[in-house]
Parts: structure tokens; C-alpha cells; sequence
């Protein structure tokens, strides 16, 4: 089962006459967890589908990464930095190794014990006639 990890790319950005100047906190944090990802071994590295995103409409607090997989909780994490880029990975293989995706609060690294803005149940199973 592929499990994404979403990154919010415009957390953090710093605006001046409408437009971004410099790099914003979440695509520094995009860029952190991507290049710690690419050193993971290739079979761990084809279960995480890393998706940076546009917004995610938690700009009260930023950075904003979420967890997400079939039949599983997601989860929405705020106020990160590019520093907790190796807890979220190591958070990711734990909501891997869940079947339902629940991350225990003594479970979690040290680094996301808090920061949770949502655990947001799986969608029901459809139901065929």
C-alpha cells in the first residue's frame, strides 16, 4: 500500500506586493524531508509518495505536513521546520507499519508529540449492491 505524505510548499512564505519573495518555510521543509527521502532504500522510498502542495489552509501553523493512506486516519501535523524533517520519516514508517493508521501520542517521535491539528477518520468502505 502507497502511503502519501503531503508538504505544504507555501507555508512560511514571506509576501511583498502580492507576490513570495525568497523561499518559503515549507518548501524548505519540502526540501529537507525530499532530500532525506531520496537516501532511504529504494523499496523503502516506493512505499511514501512525498506530494508537495500548494496550501492547506492551516497558515496559522506553519509548516503543515499530513499522512494519508487507504482505509487509514490522516493525519495533520503543523508547526514544523526543516529540522524535523527525520522525525517526520520516522513518523511515516510507524503510520506505515498501523493498520489503521493510528499514531499513539508515546509512539510518535519526540518532534511531533505535538503539533497534531487533525486525526481525521478513514472514509467507510463503499458498500456494492
Amino acid at each position: 500500500m502507497i502511503h502519501t505524505m503531503f508538504v505544504c510548499t507555501t507555508c512560511a512564505s514571506t509576501w511583498q506586493d502580492g507576490k513570495t519573495v525568497g523561499v518559503s518555510g515549507g518548501q524548505k521543509l519540502y526540501d529537507a524531508v525530499y532530500a532525506l527521502w531520496q537516501t532511504l532504500p529504494s523499496q523503502q522510498k516506493s512505499l511514501i509518495d512525498l506530494q508537495p502542495v500548494a496550501c492547506m489552509s492551516a497558515c496559522d501553523r506553519p509548516s503543515v505536513v499530513s499522512f494519508s493512506a487507504t482505509g487509514k486516519h490522516t493525519y495533520l501535523f503543523g508547526d514544523l521546520n526543516p529540522e524535523k524533517a527525520a522525525a517526520l520519516l520516522e513518523c511515516m514508517r510507524l503510520y506505515q507499519q498501523r493498520s489503521d493508521g493510528l499514531l499513539g501520542w508515546s509512539e510518535r517521535p519526540a518532534a511531533l508529540k505535538k503539533g497534531v491539528l487533525a486525526r481525521i477518520p478513514p472514509l467507510p468502505a463503499l458498500q456494492t449492491c
